[in-house]
């Protein structure tokens, strides 16, 4: 099914897990309009549908994609830590490599976004810089397809276990808090 993006997310800062896990079907979506406009092929104009394609997932990925990680790395990742509990003990490694691939990540959008500012301000791409996309773009693919399973299937399910629900609620909120929006107490 098609992200609609103006439609309301299955959860809501109540349910900041969940909320999550929204967030990577809209960094899946994002990721696969670019690769596919860039399969459209470089070296021609780009439409007006292709050209809103790339700065829509552009626009996504400088805004939501940071909060995204500061939503793990500033709220969720250290709860897990701090709690104590054998799972969570556990989970380190994982939570370290996720936060590796959070960086990793970051240097892959900086240089798909340097290149597709370029391929939308000329119109086209040098086979050099459409190559290099390319290779960016397969190396997030990778990436998140990785990512993403490591915390939908393992990381958010261990952190519904282990956390409280004021723990819950205070990631909620402050997810909220990120992105300006007022919330009831929860």
């Amino acid at each position: 099914m098609p992200i609609q993006i103006n439609r309301r997310p299955d959860h809501d800062f109540d349910e900041p897990l969940g909320l999550l896990s929204d967030c990577h079907r809209r960094i899946e979506h994002f990721l696969d309009t670019l690769i596919a406009v860039h399969a459209r092929g470089g070296a021609e104009a780009l439409s007006a549908n292709d050209r809103s394609a790339l700065e829509g997932a552009l626009q996504y990925f400088k805004t939501a994609a940071p909060r995204h990680t500061a939503d793990e790395e500033e709220s969720l990742f250290p709860r897990l830590r701090e709690s104590g509990d054998p799972a969570a003990v556990q989970a380190l490694d994982v939570i370290n490599g996720l936060e590796h691939d959070h960086d990793e990540a970051n240097t892959h959008h900086e240089a798909v976004d340097v290149l597709v500012r370029q391929w939308l301000r000329a119109d086209t791409l040098t086979p050099v810089e459409s190559a290099d996309l390319g290779e960016r773009l397969s190396g997030l693919r990778t990436l998140y397809q990785r990512h993403i399973a490591v915390e939908d299937r393992d990381l958010f399910p261990a952190a519904a276990r282990i956390l409280s629900d004021d723990q819950i609620g205070q990631i909620g909120r402050e997810m909220a808090a990120r992105r300006g929006v007022r919330i009831r107490a929860l």
